[in-house]
């Protein structure tokens, strides 16, 4: 593993933003788009998720997840596995807090906001030269039976 690699995860992530977080119920996945928060300092993902939703539930008795990243116009995708845990840490709920977050809650206050924290464990990237450049890519290596060089792709354990 190159810390390139490790590098290039974060800053795919933090640019891309959002992604579905993907937990266990049982035997079943479940998966929710989520605003992502990545600290790459702290070597966590944050999310600002309701003290009454299931996936809280479902994360206490199952807290290994996947987290799967999609800039579909720039054809660049990260899925990242970690572990998750619901924190009432208030301080990290202010810093977090956005306009956004004001959609579902009162304020940074209130008393049903948690943060859900994901340490990542392991993470597979693709980097393609965005949707255009790959296109072509696929045509001329249809044109020539070459298979096209579509980015770079690699497994990374963070």
């Amino acid at each position: 593993m190159a810390s390139d690699d490790v590098d290039h995860v974060w800053e795919m992530i933090e640019k891309i933003g959002f992604c579905m977080l993907a937990s266990r119920e049982g035997e079943d996945i479940r998966s929710r788009p989520m605003a992502a928060h990545a600290d790459r300092n702290a070597n966590a993902i944050y999310f600002l998720t309701d003290a009454n939703s299931h996936k809280d539930e479902e994360i206490a008795a199952h807290p290994n997840v996947a987290l799967a990243y999609a800039d579909t116009g720039g054809q660049k995708y990260v899925s990242l596995s970690g572990r998750a845990e619901i924190l009432n840490d208030r301080q990290k709920i202010e810093d977090l807090w956005s306009a956004a977050a004001k959609a579902w809650w009162d304020g940074p206050d209130d008393p049903a906001i948690r943060v859900l924290k994901v340490t990542p464990k392991d993470a597979q990237y693709w980097d393609s030269p965005g949707s255009i450049a790959s296109t072509v890519k696929m045509l001329a290596a249809a044109v020539t039976s070459a298979r096209p060089d579509m980015g770079d792709n690699a497994k990374v354990r963070m």
